[in-house]
């Protein structure tokens, strides 16, 4: 799939580096391209009127201190909800435009905002730059039946499950035609996920593994070493100073 055609492994600004203050903020994502990052995670909601926004959470109150929940506010409800002056939810179709050259790893955290956000993608003609993920396989089955083969896409939590069984247990395994990767903890819990058979079955399916969320530079190396093909990070200069480290920094 052509969002994958770069030199791995792939380095992800998780919500556009979430452990500077902010998280999925132009602002964020403007310092993670500065940084030199071309791969950033990000989130997506629809609003009441439908239209795509980039936040993470169904409601304001985390991040904004404010009450409301994003499914129950229309855009222009949204624009007025500022900090220090500065709009914080920007809509998906803006991010897209103001970095042509950046690939995003979106994930459609509601049902609602499936529709949305296909829409929005294939309106700005950015299908072969984006990838969808969503911890939902109904959400993502619904994904894929909008968008098509053309855009990429990751695996719900079951199909991971059903994933994770046939690495232990060799059981036959068939996925959609644009799955393109894998996206997963390095474990839950104490159950470990990323192993060697785990990310050789993978690679025999043609999938890349791409392991959240790792701040630590201890586990970086040691899931590096392992071999999987990306990191996403909140701390974006930890993996970036890794990667430099390990002559990967593109």
């Amino acid at each position: 799939m052509p969002f994958l055609d770069a030199p791995t492994p792939l380095a992800f600004a998780h919500r556009g580096g979430a452990a500077d203050g902010d998280e999925n903020t132009v602002e964020a994502f403007e310092r993670a391209v500065e940084l030199g990052y071309r791969y950033v995670e990000t989130d997506v909601h629809a609003t009441a009127d439908g239209v795509a926004v980039v936040f993470h959470d169904a409601t304001l109150d985390r991040v904004t201190g404010q009450a409301g929940r994003i499914s129950s506010l229309t855009w222009a409800d949204l624009q007025a909800v500022r900090i220090a002056g500065a709009a914080l939810v920007p809509r998906l179709d803006d991010v897209l435009a103001a970095w042509p050259g950046i690939r995003f790893n979106i994930d459609i955290k509601a049902d609602s905002g499936v529709a949305p956000a296909v829409g929005t993608i294939l309106r700005s003609e950015a299908a072969e730059r984006v990838l969808l993920a969503s911890f939902s396989d109904r959400r993502l089955a619904q994904a894929r039946s909008l968008a098509g083969p053309s855009v990429a896409t990751s695996l719900g939590s079951r199909s991971v499950a059903r994933l994770r069984l046939a690495s232990v247990a060799g059981i036959p395994l068939r996925l959609p035609p644009s799955v393109a990767a894998v996206q997963v903890p390095p474990r839950l819990g104490r159950l470990p996920v990323v192993d060697r058979r785990f990310l050789t079955l993978c690679h025999r399916l043609g999938l890349q593994v791409h392991v959240w969320t790792i701040d630590d530079p201890t586990e970086m190396n040691r899931l590096l070493d392992l071999g999987v093909d990306g990191i996403m990070t909140d701390r974006l200069t930890v993996l970036r100073d890794v990667y430099q480290a390990r002559g990967l920094w593109p």
